[in-house]
């Protein structure tokens, strides 16, 4: 039977990562990460797990220590935040380009500068394209349950992948929900034992690894890595239902979808904003608006096919980003699905919003006021220029 506990983000994701087991885990602290690695050092040290705990001098060190782990054939975990994923950026290319599933939380938080250690998705927004799988969380239970899942998916022959997952700094990382943690065992059966096939380090089968390569054989690995990447977005429809069955919860693959059936007016979120998102959704429902939300849960690769139609039939959106697109006065995620929708010949007035910062709140009121931007949007057939949420 699953134990009910009240846990903050942090100790989900360090849970998740122990119960799958993982034979290394890298280890260097960053506000508002460094309980993660912390949770497990003290699981490691009263025996709760058998892990190499590798304490390691920088983010970078982190990074290279798990990617060596990897290509040992070991099962892998760290997590890191802002500056950190900044510092470890050359290994962290590398372990998407080697195709090693590592899989890596990510606490989001400001980029510098000006100085801030509070929330914003600035940080793993910004190497969206370095290869890697992203997702990003609602709440502490989907923390939990993506960090299990996220290693069945990163290690499925079809993907090998490295995959972060991705939630809200102090939102999420430092406030307490109730949680619900598998059974180890349940745990064990779901995962299997990791044993790579693609790449492995052993001295009585010497191979080269990340040799001089000429281009066309690189275009060859960039190919079969899009691929992958491609391949990643059925793997994590299969996993979240195959988790479904085994312990009772779902998140509905690449994007959710809430009171999306008859939507004329839809907000897209990402990560822990999306629950004063719904709740403005269910208001605007009650004075008789179609209102809906879709939630990014993956960003990289991006599920172009299920935004376009989630969109299909809306008559205007609006998306809400806790992060800039330096050069285009919009947030990334809306490019992303400005993009995906232009692929598919849908031209729907759109409304840019960029709001959260530096860890500011985004109040229900504020989604409120969001939606009613998209319905005067969707009246004057017009997208609107960005808004920038204020207190």
């Amino acid at each position: 039977m699953q134990k009910l506990d009240i846990l903050n983000g942090n100790k989900a994701a360090a849970i998740g990562a122990a119960l799958a087991r993982p034979a290394v885990i890298a280890a260097y602290p960053i506000t508002p990460q460094t309980p993660v690695v912390e949770y497990l050092t003290e699981f490691a040290a009263n025996g709760e797990i058998d892990a190499a705990m590798s304490e390691v001098e920088s983010e970078l060190s982190a990074m290279s220590v798990v990617t060596g782990a990897s290509l040992a054939g070991a099962r892998t975990f760290t997590a890191t935040a802002s500056q950190g994923l900044a510092l470890m950026y050359e290994p962290y290319f590398r372990a998407s380009t080697l195709r090693l599933p590592i899989v890596m939380a990510v606490v989001n938080r400001e980029m510098i500068s000006p100085q801030s250690v509070w929330g914003g998705q600035q940080d793993s927004m910004s190497v969206r394209d370095a290869g890697w799988l992203q997702m990003y969380a609602e709440d502490n239970q989907e923390i939990l349950d993506m960090v299990v899942q996220a290693f069945k998916i990163a290690e499925d022959e079809r993907v090998l992948l490295p995959i972060n997952i991705c939630f809200d700094g102090f939102y999420l990382s430092h406030m307490t929900e109730r949680v619900l943690i598998p059974e180890q065992e349940k745990v064990d059966e779901f995962l299997g034992v990791y044993q790579p096939k693609h790449i492995l380090l052993d001295p009585q089968k010497p191979m080269a690894v990340d040799p001089l390569t000429n281009g066309g054989l690189l275009m060859e690995y960039r190919y079969r890595h899009l691929q992958a990447q491609q391949a990643a977005i059925e793997v994590l429809e299969e996993t979240d239902k195959l988790y479904g069955q085994a312990f009772g919860r779902t998140y509905g693959g690449a994007i959710e979808q809430y009171r999306m059936e008859d939507a004329e007016y839809v907000l897209i979120t990402t990560g822990s904003m999306s629950g004063a998102a719904k709740e403005a959704v269910d208001i605007q429902r009650n004075r008789g608006i179609k209102a809906g939300l879709v939630r990014m849960r993956l960003l990289r690769p991006f599920p172009q096919k299920q935004v376009c139609a989630a969109l299909k039939k809306a008559k205007a959106f609006g998306v809400v980003d806790k992060n800039v697109s330096f050069g285009w006065n919009t947030g990334i995620v809306y490019q992303e699905v400005k993009s995906a929708l232009y692929e598919e010949h849908l031209c729907i007035p759109s409304v840019p919003v960029i709001g959260g910062l530096g860890g500011e709140d985004i109040s229900i009121r504020m989604m409120e006021e969001c939606i009613d931007a998209i319905k005067k949007a969707a009246d004057e057939q017009k997208s609107s220029e960005t808004i920038w949420l204020t207190v």
